[in-house]
């Protein structure tokens, strides 16, 4: 199967029998963990203090 034809299905497929159990959790566990924070850090609280900190480091934000 040419990689234009790959599905996510199939994908997922190839990687349950590639991967082991433990890598299978711990890239779930990324996953929700990135989730998590995106959804979190759409507190405006939290953004302005990453903000704040990317200026207190010396990063110009714009």
């Amino acid at each position: 199967m040419s990689a234009a034809q790959d599905t996510v299905h199939d994908r997922i497929d190839r990687a349950s029998t590639d991967l082991t159990a433990g890598q299978l959790a711990t890239g779930l566990g990324l996953v929700a963990a990135i989730s998590f924070a995106l959804l979190v850090l759409q507190d405006p609280a939290a953004h302005d203090s990453l903000h704040n900190f990317r200026h207190a480091a010396g990063v110009v934000c714009h």
